[in-house]
Formats: C-alpha cells, sequence, structure tokens
C-alpha cells in the first residue's frame, strides 16, 4: 500500500480514470455507429482536440491560481474573424505573420482580463463574463454582418488541416495535433520544472501565503490571463484554417466545453493542483462525447451543453468528496512516515 502511494498521487488517479472513460465512450459508440473505427472519425476528433487543447493549456494556468477566464471563446471567435478578413485583403502574408497576428490580438485581450484581475482587483467570473460579451460585441460590430468565406482565404491555410506529419496503420496525425500537443508538452514542463510554475500552485493553494512569502502575485495573475488570451488567439487561428467560413457566432459556447475539459482533467476549480496532461484528457473525452453524440443521436446543442453541465457538477463533486479524501490520506500516510522516522 505505502509503495502504491508512492507511485500514485491522487490527481493521477483521476488521470487513470479519465483513460478508463475515454476507452469505455470509444468502446461503446464503436457498437451503436457504423464504421466507428475508421481514419475518419479519428481525424474528427483528433482536430476537435487540437483546437480545444490549446485553449484548454491557456485556462489551466488561470484555474490553477484560483480564477477563471470565460472571454475564452470570444477571443478565439474574434481572432479567427479579425485574422480571416486580414489574409483575405492581404493574401501574400506569411504563415509566420498570420499566426503572430493572431496570438498577439488575443494577448492583447487577455491583457484587459489581466488588468481587471489582477490590480483592479475585479473577480475574474465577473470580468471574463463581461469581456465575454464585450469582445462578442466587437465581433458582430466589426464583422458589419459580413462572413469570412473560404474562397477569400489563401491556399495554404486551407491545406494546413489536411497537413500530416505521418501516417501509421492508415491513421494521419495531423499538423495541427501535432501543433496543439507541442504546446500541452512544453506547458507542462514549464509548470512542472521552473519557478514560474511553482508561483502559479502556490497563488492558487494559498493567495494570501504567497502574497506574504513575497511572491509577485498580481504580475503572476496578470501574466497567466495574457498566455491565456494569446493562446485562444493562436486556437482561433487554428480555428479559421479548419471552418475557413466564419461568421459572428464562430466559437460562441467554447468557454463551456473548455472549462468542462479542464475540471473534467483533474485541474481544481479551488486553484492549486492540476496538470496539463489532465487538462489534454479532459479534452480528449470532451470532443470524444461531442463527435460521437452527433453520429449516433443527433443531440441537439442544448442536450450537449447540459451534458457538459452535468460533467463540470460531476467533476466538481468529486474534487470536492473523493479526489480531497485521497489527498488527506496521502498526507496522514506521510506524517505517520516522518513521525516514525523521528
Amino acid at each position: 500500500m505505502e509503495r502504491i502511494k508512492r507511485l500514485l498521487r491522487p490527481e493521477q488517479i483521476r488521470e487513470l480514470s479519465l483513460v478508463l472513460l475515454i476507452a469505455l465512450a470509444v468502446l461503446f459508440f464503436s457498437t451503436q455507429i457504423d464504421g466507428y473505427f475508421s481514419g475518419r472519425t479519428f481525424n474528427r476528433i483528433a482536430t476537435s482536440v487540437a483546437i480545444l487543447a490549446v485553449v484548454a493549456v491557456g485556462q489551466t494556468l488561470v484555474v490553477l491560481t484560483r480564477n477563471i477566464d470565460l472571454s475564452v471563446g470570444s477571443i478565439v471567435g474574434f481572432t479567427a474573424y479579425f485574422v480571416g478578413t486580414q489574409l483575405a485583403a492581404n493574401p501574400e502574408m506569411s504563415p509566420l505573420a498570420a499566426v503572430l497576428l493572431a496570438v498577439a490580438v488575443g494577448g492583447l485581450m487577455g491583457v484587459v482580463n489581466g488588468l481587471l484581475v489582477a490590480y483592479g482587483r475585479v473577480p475574474a467570473i465577473i470580468t471574463t463574463l463581461g469581456t465575454l460579451a464585450l469582445y462578442r460585441t466587437f465581433l458582430v460590430s466589426f464583422s458589419g454582418a459580413q462572413t469570412v468565406i473560404t474562397a477569400s482565404l489563401p491556399e495554404w491555410l486551407l491545406e494546413l488541416p489536411r497537413t500530416n506529419l505521418f501516417s501509421l496503420g492508415g491513421l494521419e496525425f495531423r499538423l495541427i495535433v501535432g501543433i496543439a500537443l507541442a504546446f500541452v508538452l512544453l506547458f507542462q514542463l514549464l509548470i512542472t520544472y521552473l519557478p514560474y510554475g511553482r508561483r502559479l500552485y502556490a497563488i492558487g493553494s494559498n493567495p494570501d501565503a504567497a502574497r506574504l512569502a513575497g511572491l509577485p502575485v498580481q504580475r503572476t495573475l496578470m501574466s497567466a490571463f495574457v498566455l491565456c488570451g494569446a493562446l485562444s488567439g493562436l486556437a482561433g487561428f487554428l480555428f479559421l484554417a479548419r471552418f475557413g467560413n466564419i461568421t459572428v457566432v464562430a466559437a460562441q459556447g467554447l468557454e463551456l466545453q473548455v472549462v468542462a475539459a479542464v475540471v473534467v482533467g483533474g485541474v481544481n476549480i479551488f486553484g492549486g493542483s492540476g496538470t496539463m496532461l489532465g487538462a489534454l484528457l479532459g479534452t480528449v473525452l470532451i470532443a470524444t462525447l461531442e463527435q460521437s453524440l452527433l453520429r449516433w443521436a443527433q443531440i441537439s446543442e442544448f442536450w450537449r451543453d447540459a451534458l457538459l453541465g452535468l460533467l463540470i457538477l460531476l467533476a466538481v463533486a468529486s474534487d470536492a468528496v473523493i479526489i480531497n479524501r485521497l489527498r488527506t490520506i496521502w498526507a496522514q500516510g506521510g506524517i505517520q512516515r516522518g513521525g516514525l522516522k523521528t
């Protein structure tokens, strides 16, 4: 038992349970949907995961600090539309310039959230609920009821979602999936090994203690929101590449999917614990359910949102009851072992 405690933390148990849930979901839908095990199914789920995962990485940074960013869907939608119009007007724009433009626009929107939360001390849920509506209004005003259409976009952008990194056993691994996984790995290393990551966990665990310890709480909170906005901007570019036709309702409701993925993935909504790997697994589960339910039962958008809401409630409840209880058992075990040693 002691060896198991050393090998597995409560958060890892959540991640292992997610792997099991994903496997069970795949097995269930494979019995309900003809031709479920196909490259097409894999690609649909994988491309959905790619966009959600990039936003979920940024959301995880914010949630670790005991905050939340509800404006991510509007940031994705605005950057997708804005970059789409710029590419339509300037087709000679390079891919790197387009990506940097999307990241910069998203980062600026994150700056607004960060200033209000970190320095204005406005609660994050109030701030980002307001900017969710504000940024969507910006999109409606900027668009003039026009739509970015695929025919107006450069060919390299339209080919991006179909660009493969490699193929394995008939499955094609898309470039945008590789980009998303790279960011998940990069930020997992960041929060695990760099002082910045430890500050995020410390602030989320106890903001007052972190402040008394001399940690730059305001600056760290600000950077978390800016990074979340920048990553949402990158996701906006991927959203544009995947769908091509962008309207004023682009990415509407994405914030609910991202929050569900992060919370279901074991990132504690009360801050201080969670991993990028867990958020990625939560994203895979959400994308698998969404894409599979659409094919299986043609479920309406309202019922899909209801399912996401239920998953959030179950995840928060499990954190409050099961995971917290496991953490207590693990901590007590550590104290007893320490006592025996002394």
